[in-house]
């Protein structure tokens, strides 16, 4: 008898699960549509967790930067990339989110300080229910948007870490790098995502190939021209001297660490997680952002050698970045091989930027002007091809933002060289500035050996 119950009790309980099943699966007409307060909390924990991705790319760019730097200057790069990043949430929470979204009237957002959660939020969290229609009509939480937006401007920021390592000044750097997140950014986020007056054009740019990549170039530029070169990048008879990176592995790391961290910077810019629509379209973003780092590293390493003569492996991680750089503008494509067009144009067009950056005689340490701003403006452009875009428009916005940017950059370089000063001293750049900044060594039990070119100057003088 016992049996039989037990038996008939499983039945039940099978039947109750795969009952479940179907209704989930196959949903009626009333129940097809997510609730308003699910959509609500999925989108809020879409853009907390896509965040939190982007987030963790500034860990890419630290081990980038610091394994493609000089053993002596790889700690600088730690505090500097640590700090910008805290300098990016500081002033994104008191002025710039302000200057990007809040009431934009054409150029630029309200001039006011501080952000915070709205009314009605700050009336739920004091157990007033009766908010909780008006929160949930926002259609996410305040804040959570807030922390979405500002891991951008960091990853803006950390691109002017890159190019000017070994011989910025820290203070400076930071100093420049306050502006470049409470103003610089915040203005140009105002003219297009703010819904200013290129976004009234039409401007497009999905996940920032130009509002992000391109702006952090622009002020890397400006401040490559301002700095100067490395001593000794560039011999006396034109040729450059090789600069290999102290940490190939941490380079390659890093740079896996920023591809992994671009699904949550492509993906979050879906910008909602509420339905089925949201979730394929979602699904499109995170695959052809896979497809066009793939095709930017292999179209840099097959054109690496005809540019510079090797197979160099700097050129094919540089081709992932680029390749991630491109697709940025316009990711949410449905025709995929369209994707690994783009990410391989990328890769081309940054390796050739490589070369023509050494042909001018500007020191780019890791490659952050072709990766960022090259290829930043060719991804611009390629929306025209693949998500009809206006090509007018999209040239516009490309050389309004480019000469805005270098612009005000180039003369707040100028500024801090002719007051503070921009660049560390030879006696500070010859010995590091880990010893001589900060009292510490990267790898203080490795033996730091001569440069080739310092000793065979030391002979003939």
């Amino acid at each position: 008898m016992n049996q039989i119950i037990d038996r008939a009790v499983r039945r039940v309980g099978q039947g109750l699960f795969w009952a479940t099943i179907l209704l989930v699966a196959v949903p009626g007409e009333a129940a097809a549509a997510v609730p308003d307060e699910s959509q609500f909390v999925f989108n809020t924990f879409s853009f907390l967790v896509w965040g939190a991705l982007v987030m963790w790319m500034c860990a890419g760019f630290t081990m980038l930067e610091s394994g493609s730097v000089r053993t002596k200057n790889a700690s600088v790069i730690c505090l500097k990339n640590i700090g910008l990043y805290s300098i990016a949430g500081l002033a994104f929470y008191f002025i710039g989110y302000n200057l990007m979204y809040v009431d934009v009237s054409g150029w630029i957002g309200t001039v006011t300080f501080l952000y915070g959660p709205s009314a009605d939020e700050l009336a739920l969290l004091d157990g007033d229910e009766e908010a909780v229609g008006t929160v949930v009509s926002n259609g996410y939480s305040v804040m959570s948007d807030w922390f979405f937006q500002m891991v951008f401007v960091a990853t803006a920021a950390s691109i002017v870490s890159g190019a000017l390592a070994e011989r910025v000044k820290l203070w400076s750097f930071f100093a420049f790098i306050t502006v470049l997140t409470a103003i610089i950014y915040p203005i140009v986020g105002a003219w297009t995502w703010g819904g200013g007056w290129l976004s009234e054009r039409g401007f497009q740019d999905f996940a920032g190939s130009t509002i992000v990549h391109s702006t952090g170039g622009w002020a890397a530029l400006a401040g490559a021209i301002v700095v100067g070169a490395r001593r000794g990048k560039f011999r006396a008879d034109g040729s450059v001297k090789p600069t290999p990176p102290s940490n190939v592995p941490v380079v390659t790391l890093g740079v896996f660490i920023l591809w992994l961290g671009w699904f949550g910077f492509n993906g979050g810019s879906q910008l909602a997680l509420g339905g089925a629509v949201d979730a394929v379209a979602m699904s499109n973003v995170l695959v052809n952002t896979n497809l066009a780092a793939a095709a930017g590293v292999m179209a840099a390493i097959s054109t690496a050698r005809p540019i510079f003569g090797r197979v160099d492996l700097l050129a094919g991680l540089n081709g992932a970045i680029a390749g991630l750089v491109a697709i940025t503008a316009g990711p949410d494509l449905v025709d995929h091989y369209w994707a690994i067009i783009i990410g391989a144009v990328g890769g081309i067009v940054c390796t050739l930027g490589m070369k023509v950056m050494e042909m001018v005689k500007l020191d780019d340490v890791v490659g952050a002007v072709p990766a960022h701003l090259v290829a930043g403006v060719w991804g611009t452009l390629a929306v025209c091809i693949t998500a009809g875009g206006n090509f007018g428009v999209q040239l516009l916005g490309v050389l309004a933002i480019g000469a805005f940017v270098f612009a005000v950059s180039l003369a707040l370089w100028f500024l801090l060289q002719k007051t503070v000063g921009v660049r560390v001293s030879e006696t500070v750049e010859e010995i590091g500035q880990d010893s001589a900044e900060l009292g510490i060594e990267a790898y203080p039990e490795f033996v730091v050996m001569p440069d080739a070119d310092d000793v065979e100057e030391l002979k003939r003088s």
